[in-house]
């Protein structure tokens, strides 16, 4: 069970940046500036979100705990530390700061790094690789949903 140990560090250190993420984004979506935007027609419920994110960061917290165990590296853990900052920042540049279109940055850049985790280390873990498609769908979603609020507010 030598996976045992990172996996339980890549689920704290994961949730643990969904929390502090939560908390910055300052009641976000039940805020009146949240509510009174032009939402794109394809928002989910709010309830989607708890559930989407509570899958993406189980999945994400197995890929990981499997690819630092077959490759760590200075460089791998720079891009995570990069993912959990984009990850956390985004909902206090958008939800608190109400800044959509830096928000659309930092989604954006949060998407091209989840997506370089899966093409770099495809090779490297193979079909452990695939635990990253919930994630990359979602925001491919959740930039989709920022670009909307964006270019129709």
């Amino acid at each position: 069970m030598k996976i045992l140990k990172p996996l339980i560090l890549f689920l704290l250190i994961n949730f643990g940046a969904l929390a502090l993420g939560s908390w910055l984004m300052n009641n976000g979506p039940m805020t009146d500036w949240y509510t009174s935007l032009n939402q794109a027609p394809w928002t989910p419920p709010g309830w989607v979100f708890g559930v989407a994110w509570t899958i993406i960061m189980v999945c994400f917290s197995i890929y990981l705990a499997y690819l630092f165990l077959k490759s760590d590296s200075t460089k791998l853990r720079l891009a995570f530390t990069l993912q959990v900052f984009l990850n956390v920042i985004w909902n206090y540049v958008f939800f608190n700061q109400h800044q959509v279109a830096l928000g659309l940055v930092v989604i954006s850049a949060l998407t091209v790094v989840i997506f370089t985790f899966f093409f770099s280390n495809k090779k490297e873990i193979k079909n452990i690789s695939y635990l990253l498609l919930p994630y990359m769908v979602w925001l491919l979603i959740a930039t989709s949903l920022n670009a909307y609020i964006l270019l129709n507010n």
